[in-house]
């Protein structure tokens, strides 16, 4: 209690504090030795059910784990490799975590030590992790840029609130609300704008999503592998209302494709 007497009663705060401090770090030190002995006994049922818990949400109509197109595979194996790599690299600390409880050696020096923890283990190997994936992430986002094809459909799509309108190429003077058809197993090249406000063109399951800005046109390729139908939504928040910003897609096989070109469906 020497604080209270230097300091008045900020001391009191002083001694109180560091009183909690230590207790703080006794518990630490306690609850680290007991998941140390106990951890994994009682950590599994809660990591089988937080994984499992986690996988069912890996399917879904809005799901990018849960690709329909080349472009959203290309992002949910990135997406894939990024988690795999980020678990390792956790993986790894707790491992050196365990490791600090053991009994030091006399085999390596202080020196020594501290330039390996300090140097390789903390700037060289998340340099390294780092720069792959950011090389592979370009890498995928250069092809999913869209290139000049002599087979790519491209469709317009003016967002407005609350609603999506999309004119085709092939027939400017038809146009579809809400709905936008394309063709299964081409290419097809979205060209986004806006009416209003700012929006968000995205088709979870078939792409990546790209901002429609008002007076500006972006340019999204998507690709569906097999016709089906597909949920898109406006990931961009922009008012109330915007909990209905979402529209369906329909890819259709060669012949319904046709059909839809001429007016018949």
């Amino acid at each position: 209690m020497d604080g209270v007497a230097k300091y008045g009663n900020p001391g009191l705060g002083v001694v109180i504090a560091g009183l909690l401090g230590h207790g703080i770090c006794e518990f630490l030190v306690v609850a680290l030795v007991f998941l140390r002995r106990h951890g994994a006994r009682l950590l599994k049922p809660f990591v089988v059910s937080i994984t499992l818990g986690t996988l069912s949400g890996c399917t879904g109509e809005l799901s990018t784990l849960d690709p329909a197109g080349p472009a959203a595979r290309s992002i949910a194996t990135l997406w894939w490799g990024m988690f795999i790599t980020f678990t390792a690299i956790f993986v790894f600390v707790m491992a050196l975590l365990a490791l600090s409880f053991r009994p030091v050696g006399n085999g390596v020096s202080q020196a020594s030590g501290e330039r390996l923890w300090i140097i390789g283990l903390g700037l060289i190997f998340p340099a390294v992790i780092l720069l792959c994936l950011l090389a592979y992430g370009l890498w995928i986002g250069e092809r999913l840029l869209p290139r000049s094809d002599a087979d790519v459909t491209r469709i317009e799509a003016e967002a407005r609130r609350w609603s999506w309108r999309f004119s085709y190429e092939n027939d400017p003077r038809r146009s579809t609300e809400n709905v936008l058809h394309i063709p299964a197993g081409r290419p097809v090249d979205i060209e986004i704008t806006t009416a209003d406000v700012i929006h968000s063109f995205w088709v979870p399951r078939l792409a990546g999503k790209l901002d429609a800005i008002p007076g500006h046109v972006n340019v999204l390729r998507i690709e569906a592998d097999a016709p089906g139908t597909y949920t898109g939504l406006s990931a961009e928040f922009s008012g109330h209302g915007y909990d209905n910003h979402s529209f369906a897609v329909i890819a259709h096989g060669p012949e319904d494709w046709q059909k839809f070109l001429e007016g018949e469906q």
